[in-house]
């Protein structure tokens, strides 16, 4: 790492818990109830969506008579308990957060997930006292790509956009970030391989874990 920087922000699924695979059986089961299988260029299109922006587009696409509150909130508990008692932190996160907090850099949480799910896995893994700012998408005018919620972030935690290094596990996350003026770090999940090298064409790194990073930040 050859730049000093003051912040890092963190997207939340996929990228600080190991949690992306949790939604393709959420969606499965919820559309279920309406004899719908879910379309395979879903995922794409969902990408980067705010949870109230998703529940729009599922109501919309799917033209279902449940309201977007309601959606929401079926999607929470059906979430629950996988947000409470399967889903784990990242390889190596962990003793990443240890460090960086340690060494006085702030922290703060950009998700597109909802607050009562993040709110549920930071405590359940007992990490919720390392961020200074956690926010999530459905708070600002438009989800990912746009920079909004990165911004709003930087704002929290009273730095400048250029001073920020973030960590993201999709592309568009990555553009957002970029947007917003900061520097990005993909790191592996369960993407699809054009999805990698799409990470790897956008991000200034791609990690496939933060055991790869814990030297640039032991230095400094």
């Amino acid at each position: 790492m050859h730049k000093q920087y003051k912040a890092i922000i963190f997207d939340l699924d996929g990228t600080l818990v190991d949690s992306m695979w949790v939604w393709p059986e959420i969606d499965k089961a919820y559309l279920g109830q309406f004899n719908i299988l879910p379309p395979s260029d879903m995922e794409e299109a969902l990408e980067g969506m705010s949870f109230t922006e998703t529940a729009v587009y599922f109501k919309e696409r799917f033209k279902l008579s449940d309201s977007v509150e309601c959606i929401k909130e079926t999607w929470n508990k059906m979430a629950w308990e996988f947000y409470t008692q399967r889903i784990t932190l990242k390889e190596g996160a962990r003793e990443f957060l240890d460090l960086v907090y340690k060494k006085n850099l702030k922290l703060g949480i950009a998700t597109s997930n909802s607050i009562e799910l993040v709110s549920a896995i930071l405590d359940k893994l007992e990490i919720k006292d390392y961020f200074t700012a956690i926010r999530t998408s459905c708070e600002v005018e438009k989800g990912k790509p746009y920079p909004y919620i990165y911004l709003k972030v930087a704002e929290d935690l009273d730095v400048e956009p250029e001073q920020c290094l973030v960590f993201e596990d999709i592309p568009n996350g990555v553009i957002a970030a970029k947007r917003a003026g900061m520097d990005v770090w993909a790191i592996e999940d369960q993407q699809k391989e054009k999805v990698k090298q799409r990470l790897k064409e956008l991000a200034d790194k791609f990690i496939c874990n933060y055991q790869e990073v814990l030297m640039d930040f032991y230095v400094k």
